[in-house]
């Protein structure tokens, strides 16, 4: 859905022009997270404000504000404002100058995606580059908001999977063979995203930490908007997988032939996931399994198992409330190694043999994750024995507060006259309280340090680079960077300053 740039806002930002003092010629602002709401974890990951400079600032303003005909844009506008805040309340000559200068007068300036930050460190800053647009930065703060807080979110969201698929692999399998854990989450979120941006955003970064995906269009994502080539480099991948409608076809009678028919015909080599739990899931791992065995030892290949409903948890390592000795009280992995058996790891722990594995990817969240990695442990099972889908029970159960995100203004110029301004409300705990003046992040002790109140000498130092100036997209990332900075951040331990 394409709309008017100038349509992308909150109503009451229309006339902030008119409210800023008399001869404000700057304003100066930063997005920031500034409080995390979850307890365990007090780090985000940086990412997605390539793709909103790239589609917004650039793609949606020339296609929907600059190459349309002024006539147009200033009928455009001032129907929509007379219409819902009464006749001529907004003036409408400042959007004509806009129009005539043919760009964006702005500096955007961000920290390299992928950079691992905490809670008052700005992410990025924004100011206005000719005086008599300075009404422009902050215009832009509902649309910079709604864009940039999800990426960030999702991305951090996958960043902590992946540390703990880390770490227990490191644990339980070996100290350096763990390149599987890029493969141990896998994006199942699409559909249950609030709409097609949504789930682009989310699924793309996941897989700044991961290459399972069943979202496609992350992958096109990182195309279009991160230098990506998936002809020259591995962005997403999955399997062949089926779903229940596929088994429910075969037949409930006939459901041991449709195992047999899609590791046999349909795919005898390589990996395939089949949804096991259409109707008896136990009854698939203790009499189909070791009825299939033979086939699936011979297949050139992995067999992978899916169930889809129950509690995850009691699934994957069992039980204890259940029949002791019954498949329910072992779990699926013991039965599986039952029938299958497998090899034992440097780390001295199970896994089962190449040719069989299992995937969860229902109602996962971190800390069931965590219980079943930790669970699987407990029994003496590797952590690469299960692959964990992550889906919108995850991705989706975030807001922006989750992080805090916020832009405010810190600084501004009136009359030639420089202002350090800033919030502080008393009735809030500290959240609220912003930074003030001019801003640069700087790097101290393996972890980020803000300073405040700068010269403007100082603010063009540090870490804050400039990504979009008057128009124009400078200091393009790649996926393939941005990940190489991730996994740099996963070997060192991040300092909250």
């Amino acid at each position: 859905m394409k709309i008017n740039p100038l349509m992308l806002i909150d109503f009451y930002k229309a006339d902030h022009r008119r409210q800023y003092p008399e001869g404000t010629e700057m304003v100066y602002s930063n997005f920031t997270p500034r409080k995390s709401r979850l307890a365990e974890n007090d780090k985000l990951v940086f990412f997605g404000l390539q793709y909103f400079i790239k589609e917004y600032l650039i793609k949606q303003w020339n296609e929907g504000f600059f190459n349309v005909p002024k006539e147009k844009v200033m009928a455009d506008y001032r129907r929509r404002m007379d219409n819902a805040l009464g006749k001529d309340s907004i003036p409408v000559e400042h959007i004509a100058e806009l129009h005539d200068l043919g760009h964006l007068p702005l500096v955007v300036k961000g920290l390299p995606e992928g950079t691992i930050v905490s809670p008052k460190i700005p992410v990025v800053t924004v100011y206005n580059t000719q005086p008599k647009f300075f009404w422009l930065t902050n215009y832009l703060e509902s649309l910079m908001s709604a864009i940039l807080w999800k990426p960030s979110t999702s991305a951090t969201t996958a960043f902590q999977y992946r540390k703990t698929f880390n770490e227990y692999a490191k644990n339980t399998v070996s100290d350096k063979d763990i390149d599987f854990v890029y493969w141990q989450g896998h994006d199942f979120s699409f559909r249950g995203m609030s709409g097609i941006e949504d789930a682009c955003i989310s699924a793309a970064g996941h897989l700044l930490s991961f290459y399972g995906t069943d979202t496609v269009p992350a992958i096109d994502f990182h195309e279009l908007y991160y230098n990506a080539n998936s002809d020259k480099e591995l962005i997403g991948g999955s399997v062949p997988a089926t779903e229940h409608s596929v088994m429910c076809m075969g037949t409930k009678d006939n459901e041991i032939a449709t195992f047999e028919r899609l590791i046999v015909d349909l795919y005898p080599n390589g990996i395939v996931s089949i949804v096991s739990d259409t109707w008896d899931f136990w009854q698939v791992i203790t009499e189909y399994l070791p009825q299939l065995k033979e086939k699936i030892m011979a297949r050139n290949g992995k067999v992978v198992i899916r169930p889809d409903s129950g509690d995850p948890v009691k699934i994957i390592i069992g039980d204890k409330g259940a029949t002791p000795g019954s498949p329910e009280f072992k779990g699926a992995i013991e039965c599986m190694w039952e029938t299958f058996g497998g090899i034992i790891t440097e780390k001295g722990y199970k896994l089962l043999d190449s040719h069989i594995g299992l995937i969860y990817g229902d109602s996962i969240t971190l800390q069931r994750q965590k219980a079943i990695l930790e669970g699987l442990k407990e029994k003496g099972f590797a952590s690469f024995n299960v692959v964990l889908g992550i889906g919108s029970y995850t991705y989706e159960y975030v807001t922006r507060d989750t992080y805090g995100f916020a832009m405010k203004a810190t600084y501004g110029e009136v009359n030639g006259e420089s202002r350090n301004i800033f919030k502080d409300p008393k009735t809030d705990d500290g959240t609220k309280k912003s930074a003030k003046g001019l801003l640069c992040v700087h790097e101290k002790g393996g972890g980020l340090l803000l300073q405040d109140e700068c010269s403007w000498e100082e603010e063009k130092k540090g870490l804050l680079q400039t990504v979009f100036e008057n128009g124009k997209l400078l200091n393009e990332q790649s996926l393939s960077e941005i990940r190489k900075r991730i996994n740099k951040q996963l070997e060192v331990q991040v300092p909250v300053l």
